[in-house]
């Protein structure tokens, strides 16, 4: 099976292509980021994320698409809004596609990968680096959380009903 994770952001955003079959370790497949400028406006800056993963989408044919929930802290809220815009096209894109969304809170990503819910960004990237036997850690952590969901996928058969939507 092939899942893209994805971790949205307005000026990066982090993706990850894993391919896991039975009994074997999965592999990464393609991971980077896609970067935008507040040069642009934010039309031209969600289209190219849009864009860039429809063309991941059309190489890769991901049974799933795995993304973490949205979280907002009250002190930061305008980045929570920005972070939103780029989050509703990752799920337009899955959405056009065909393709199953699944969302997963950060803890249960965190504890999926490491066995702490509450993980630091570093402990997520070496278990990364450990699981999907990479020769170094994923740069930025953009590719290493959005690893982590894909994997998270992988690793929680039980959890891919409990947060996919359905309509």
């Amino acid at each position: 099976m092939i899942i893209l994770g994805v971790d949205p952001g307005l000026q990066i955003t982090g993706y990850g292509v894993i391919e896991a079959g039975r009994g074997s370790c999965p592999k990464v497949k393609e991971a980077g980021v896609i970067r935008t400028t507040s040069r642009q406006d934010i039309g031209a800056r969600l289209e190219k994320i849009y864009k860039n993963l429809l063309e991941v989408t059309g190489e890769y044919k991901p049974e799933a698409l795995a993304i973490e929930k949205l979280y907002s802290h009250y002190k930061h809220p305008m980045t929570s809004i920005l972070m939103g815009h780029a989050r509703g096209v990752v799920c337009l894109v899955a959405g056009s596609s065909g393709i199953k969304l699944i969302n997963y809170p950060a803890t249960r990503i965190k504890k999926a990968i490491t066995g702490n819910g509450h993980a630091s960004k570093q402990q997520i990237a070496g278990m990364i680096k450990q699981r999907l036997a990479l020769s170094e850690l994923p740069e930025p952590a953009d590719v290493s959380d959005a690893l982590a969901c894909a994997l998270t996928y992988v690793l929680e058969p039980k959890v891919r009903n409990d947060f996919t939507h359905k309509r």
